[in-house]
């Protein structure tokens, strides 16, 4: 890496390592090609500064060795060739038309629409999708949060996020945002937590993080026990009567049904399942029922595990029955541009109808969904920003799946592991070399949004997604003739206000220019936009729409304008605000406003029927063939999702090793830096071992992010650590929403000579 700087000026850009996208300030080298100096923005309306060690390595992103330059296409024989960009896009146009005409656009699946920063693709990729009548699709989202999602919005009408600045109980569920942040400035914030003697942090976890090191109350629960002990603690509220009765006559309703259901519930039973102390777990629900205000953070710990959406309806009674919604230190529902965390369910798959949630469906299911004999089985795939082969459960089963499709065609900067396996593969900028922007926003009472600019030029070859989209749209003949030029022109000669009076009276007599509007505003308005943003050009409408109707809350935020001016406005105060900007200011009343019928809703029947039949239950993860419970892609300090693979990134844990509590590493006669062979009903890899006090007997974890290869100084390709999900199985995840069993896999550990 250069270690000399191009200037002393700081450009203003966002992490790309995690959901937060938080911002940073970069320097270059003097070529303008490399990162060479980071740190926080102190002008970031959210992250105000805060840097975690994780960003400092995003010239590793950035600069890489295995960077798609070109189109390539795969021959018969398997292998790779580039090919021009006519030639790709004119082909893969004629193939899909022939799918769509053959046999319907929902036969064409795509898999992408955004992830950690690179989200405005998910705009443009309509402009193909919507053109041939793509019906069916998911995302990352989808083996995460779709239950948490759902459960939400038949509770709130939207997606709850916690005030952990100022609650007075903080609890992190199958979370530890020491690793994972989740909420900005997280660490600085855990700090704060734990030297404030008036506030209380439970942490509830298997593993002993290291935020549970700073906790008051650290509940060791069994892995895939959480119903178990959140069942007990909302028990105890109910049946030692600390409720909130006041509270819940006002704003809830339902609160009859689940007082029913854990009335009769056996709270000694369930302690023991869980394997907590049943006084620790009541002292621990008093604190919690009878606190000022509490906020949850419940993450992947228990959303890829066993009852999953169930205990995302569990934790969230847990702080209900005590009022903590809609004032400050509890819940709220953000008022975000963008509807990210929508959870309306919409109906079902088509080959194993599983229940798709904000239009997603479930990651495990795809692979049978594409090789199932079923006349409506997918056919093709789009995958785009994502790398479904290597991060959804049971790879095997996905390079399976994406041979027998009549055609796939990945988007991506690299080839991955999913790109070997498509029959296209094209080349796109990084999101450091076009306009991106953070949708992840779930703040409270002020809601930002920050487009960044680029801040490297792109080499010749990879194309923006936007134009990629726009030429396979245009190649499938759904572009009319002269639309461009004459949207452009007006804009051109007669400015904004004259092109948006335009743009929506087209839209008004022809309906069906929707499907192609972003691909329409990429080429035309984003022609006009400041230098480098013209992907950005997609928020015009999203600006719009969102001004539509939050007029009070923009203008409350700094952001005026008359009429329709008012979403140009936002979009201008976006786009030339290079460290963010808060969007949307509200008050703790404004929450009740997207509440269904201004009240929450506590009674989940369907939910209330699991709870009452956990005493019968008889859990029981592992068994003598399996006899460990393996967490499958835990984050570590140097481990993120794999848009990074070279791992000279990582700084510690080169390998990825599996941790194993020392007692369970003597007893199969293992030691520090041995090898291990680990085996699970989807097949066997050989680790390297750690030990490590913070696992529980019997729980053993490999982090994320790695099984990647990438080339080695003589360009010969080198495989670091192991890819959790040759090792996971589709069939394990959760009875209503799909998503996987990931922290929670019967294993079998060996040492090998």
């Amino acid at each position: 890496m250069a270690s000399s700087s191009k200037s002393d000026d700081w450009l203003s850009t966002a992490c790309v390592l995690c959901s937060l996208n938080c911002g940073v300030k970069v320097q270059l080298s003097e070529d303008g090609r490399e990162i060479v100096r980071t740190k926080g923005d102190a002008e970031h309306p959210a992250s105000e500064g805060y840097l975690c060690n994780k960003a400092s390595r995003l010239n590793f992103y950035q600069n890489r060795e295995d960077r798609l330059l070109y189109p390539m296409r795969r021959d018969e024989s398997g292998r790779y060739a580039p090919i021009s960009w006519e030639t790709a896009v004119s082909e893969i146009a004629e193939k899909l038309r022939a799918i769509r005409d053959t046999h319907g656009g929902d036969k064409i699946f795509y898999y992408g629409g955004g992830g950690q920063g690179n989200h405005l693709p998910g705009a443009y990729a309509r402009t193909t999708l919507q053109s041939l009548g793509v019906r069916y699709r998911s995302n990352a989202l989808a083996q995460e949060k779709t239950g948490e999602f759902w459960v939400a919005d038949r509770m709130f009408g939207g997606y709850n996020h916690g005030d952990f600045e100022h609650a007075e109980v903080i609890i992190f569920l199958g979370k530890n945002p020491w690793q994972s942040h989740g909420f900005h400035r997280a660490r600085a914030a855990i700090r704060a937590m734990a030297k404030d003697p008036q506030r209380t942090l439970i942490v509830i976890d298997p593993k002993r993080t290291e935020t549970a090191d700073l906790a008051d109350t650290h509940l060791q629960v069994k892995p895939g026990r959480d119903a178990w002990l959140l069942a007990a603690m909302v028990a105890t509220i109910v049946q030692e009567e600390l409720s909130d009765e006041a509270w819940l006559q006002q704003h809830a309703r339902g609160i009859e049904e689940v007082k029913d259901v854990f009335q009769s519930l056996d709270i000694s039973d369930c302690a023991s399942k869980s394997g907590i102390d049943e006084a620790r777990i009541r002292s621990t629900a008093r604190i919690i029922a009878k606190a000022e205000s509490v906020a949850c953070f419940e993450d992947l710990g228990v959303q890829m595990n066993r009852h999953s959406t169930l205990v995302s309806y569990l934790q969230r009674l847990l702080w209900m029955l005590g009022g903590n919604f809609a004032k400050p230190g509890t819940h709220y529902t953000s008022n975000g541009l963008g509807n990210i965390g929508a959870g309306k369910a919409e109906g079902f798959s088509p080959v194993t109808k599983s229940r798709i949630i904000a239009g997603l469906v479930p990651c495990n299911v795809i692979p049978a969904e594409v090789t199932s004999n079923h006349p409506d089985h997918f056919r093709a795939m789009i995958i785009e920003s994502g790398n479904p082969v290597h991060s959804l459960p049971e790879s095997p089963r996905w390079r399976e799946a994406m041979r027998a499709l009549e055609l796939s065609v990945v988007i991506d900067v690299a080839m991955t592991e999913t790109a070997r396996e498509a029959d296209y593969v094209l080349p796109a900028t990084t999101q450091y070399e076009k306009a991106e922007a953070t949708f992840f926003n779930f703040e409270f009472p002020n809601n930002y949004f920050h487009v960044r600019k680029p801040i490297f030029a792109a080499p010749e070859g990879p194309l923006d997604e936007a134009e990629i989209h726009m030429r396979v749209s245009t190649a499938l003949g759904v572009v009319p003739e002269g639309l461009e030029e004459e949207l452009y022109g007006v804009l051109a000669q007669e400015g904004r206000t004259a092109f948006r009076d335009l743009v929506f009276a087209k839209l008004a007599e022809d309906p069906s220019l929707m499907a192609i509007a972003p691909g329409l505003l990429y080429r035309t308005l984003g022609r006009a936009l400041p230098e480098g943003m013209q992907n950005a050009a997609a928020l015009w409408a999203v600006c719009h729409q969102h001004a539509a109707g939050n007029r009070v809350s923009l203008e409350a935020a700094g952001i005026s304008g008359d009429g329709m001016d008012l979403g140009d406005n936002l979009f201008d105060k976006i786009i030339s605000s290079p460290s963010g900007v808060i969007t949307s200011s509200e008050d703790w009343s404004d929450i009740w406003s997207r509440a269904p019928e201004g009240q929450v809703n506590l009674s989940l029947t369907d939910l209330l029927g699991d709870i009452a039949t956990l005493n019968a239950q008889e859990p029981k993860e592992t068994d003598d063939q399996y006899p460990f419970v393996l967490s499958a892609g835990e984050r570590r300090s140097f481990t993120a999702n794999t848009i990074i693979r070279n791992p000279a990134w990582r700084k510690k844990d080169m390998q990825g090793a599996l941790y194993i509590n020392p007692d369970d590493a003597a007893r199969l006669n293992l030691g520090e830096g041995s090898s291990a062979r680990v085996s699970t009903r989807r097949g066997s890899m050989e680790v390297i071992v750690a030990l490590n006090q913070r696992m529980g007997r019997g729980h053993v974890s490999l982090p994320n992010g790695m099984g990647l290869d990438y080339p080695d100084q003589t360009g010969a390709m080198r495989q670091t650590g192991v890819s959790p999900n040759e090792l996971t199985w589709s069939e394990f995840a959760d009875e209503y929403v799909g998503t996987p069993w990931h922290k929670s896999v019967p294993a079998r550990i060996e040492a090998i000579d």
